[in-house]
């Protein structure tokens, strides 16, 4: 037993080190500006269009930009996210590709984002 513990003893016990990393040059990006349009409007019951007259002027005023104008929209109908094959949007006006309508005094939302 003697014998092992003085052979243990003998092993050289390993260097370590840390690792050099060689520096990196930082390449800050800042993020992109974003700009954010909402339209707001509620629901008669029975349209399935929606002009930016239609809008609420209490909320300013109430635009609706073209697909090409932004580059990412969601609509909320009654607080729900819709499907982007249920929708249509074009400058000024959205249509629904619904067969049913929104009940009356749902809101309807259209986010728009502009990166």
């Amino acid at each position: 037993m003697a014998s092992k513990n003085r052979d243990r003893n003998h092993f050289i016990k390993p260097f370590l080190t840390i690792p050099l990393i060689p520096p990196v040059i930082s390449r800050h990006h800042l993020p992109k500006k974003v700009e954010v349009y909402e339209y707001y409007t509620v629901s008669d019951g029975e349209s399935k269009s929606y002009k930016e007259v239609d809008g609420i002027p209490e909320l300013g005023k109430q635009v609706i930009l073209a697909p090409s104008q932004v580059s990412y929209m969601n609509l909320f109908i009654n607080g729900v996210l819709q499907p982007k094959d249920c929708y249509a949007v074009q400058k000024g006006e959205i249509t629904l590709k619904t067969e049913d309508v929104p009940p009356k005094g749902a809101p309807v939302i259209l986010q728009m984002l502009k990166f």
